[in-house]
């Protein structure tokens, strides 16, 4: 750690020592960066083990560190990223807490975002909701990425929230909603979104798409265990939105030559999901000795090609959009205008899109979601209409996890 000047004081509070930071983050030694090599000579390591290595979902590289003496020791370099990445892949009892504790405190802000939509509100009202009660309620200042309170066509757009679209639509009434958001606490983060239609009420058409990603969602979760590769959940994710889309006029043709001419992502462009901790995007989904990312629409995006491995968190985000930018294209090119019934998805058009995510934890024996929101259109229009939604304090229980003793919601 640096150490500061008496001066700081007057700004930034007390300054505190090596000892107050040794109890606070119950490590075994605490130094002065400036004292580092002699600490390091004393101590007589054959070798010392330091970060070299490259994020495989960022593209970031991580620079070894070096220091004055650094020269007098053998600065391994080959060893601590892919332990500590491996690390952060598979959660901690402890860990596993926090993540129940900000999936907690998400979920009850999603629904509080429910319970206070009507139309004439602006997009940036609901993420002030999210933000304010994350914070008032559950002590998360941060949140782990830029909210996305999407409504109507807005919804087709994956990242929308960001600068140049900053959740400033007015929602209407007959819109529909998408909301992605998580809340952070102590650098753990949770990822969660919801849809719903402003008005509390969906339309015969919101409610085939909807439905739609909710069967591609409760089906992944299901089949979701140890060992089960990661693309073929998002295979599955596929052939159930492709069907229901067919079954609803969208489509015509066979499922399984849909998903083979990738006319799933012309829908779903993105992968079903990423491992989620410290980062939202967490580390670890690609590197030496793991599955290399597939070259196909859809399939690229994905963050990790991994089977699944107990300890694992990953979101699954199942999603359904219709995005002029993808479909207008498709409609000219016969590897996918075959299987388009264009009068019929023009009509949905306007809609934007839905996606559902949880977080969900990889048990022995199959897996278990974090997330506690109502999913089905019965219990959403039930919370818009002024029903109370369960309290999800107790929900999730995960075996050999103690409660989260002290994280208590207001």
């Amino acid at each position: 750690m640096p150490k500061l000047p008496d001066s700081y004081g007057v700004w930034m509070g007390p300054i505190q020592g090596p000892d107050y930071y040794r109890a606070k983050y119950a490590v075994d030694e605490v130094a002065y960066l400036q004292d580092i090599a002699a600490v390091l000579e004393a101590a007589g390591p054959p070798c010392i083990h330091v970060l070299q290595g490259t994020n495989t979902d960022s593209g970031s590289n991580i620079v070894p560190p070096s220091f004055e003496g650094s020269n007098a020791f053998q600065l391994e370099t080959a060893t601590l990223f892919t332990q500590l990445t491996e690390a952060r892949v598979h959660k901690t009892p402890q860990e596993m807490v926090l993540m129940k504790y900000v999936n907690q405190v998400g979920s009850r802000a999603h629904v509080a975002m429910m319970e206070a939509c009507h139309p004439a509100m602006m997009e940036y009202q609901m993420e002030s909701t999210f933000r304010h009660y994350t914070y008032m309620n559950g002590g998360c200042r941060h949140q782990g990425y830029t909210c996305i309170a999407a409504s109507g066509p807005n919804g087709a757009v994956l990242h929308y929230g960001h600068a140049g679209a900053p959740n400033d639509r007015q929602m209407s009434d007959g819109d529909l909603v998408l909301f992605d958001m998580g809340c952070e606490y102590y650098r753990y983060g949770s990822d969660i979104t919801c849809s719903w239609p402003v008005n509390g009420k969906f339309t015969p058409q919101q409610a085939l798409v909807y439905n739609a990603v909710l069967d591609a969602h409760n089906a992944v979760i299901a089949a979701m265990r140890p060992g089960v590769p990661w693309p073929d959940m998002h295979t599955l994710a596929y052939k159930k939105i492709l069907s229901a889309l067919a079954k609803g006029g969208l489509l015509q043709g066979d499922v399984e030559d849909m998903v083979a001419a990738e006319v799933g992502a012309l829908f779903m462009p993105h992968g079903l999901g990423h491992l989620i901790g410290i980062d939202t995007h967490d580390v670890g989904g690609y590197g030496e000795g793991f599955p290399p990312r597939i070259p196909r629409p859809g399939y690229k995006s994905l963050r990790t090609a991994r089977g699944l491995e107990e300890g694992m968190i990953i979101t699954v985000e199942p999603g359904c959009y219709f995005n002029p930018v993808l479909l207008q294209p498709a409609f000219q090119e016969p590897t996918y205008s075959n299987y388009l019934v264009k009068d019929v998805i023009e009509q949905y058009m306007g809609m934007g899109g839905v996606r559902l995510e949880d977080n969900v934890v990889i048990t022995a024996e199959g897996a278990l979601s974090l997330t506690d929101v109502p999913r089905t259109i019965q219990d959403i229009e039930a919370v818009m209409a002024g029903a109370a939604w369960r309290d999800c304090s107790a929900k999730n229980s995960l075996k050999g996890v103690p409660p989260a003793v002290g994280l208590v919601m207001v």
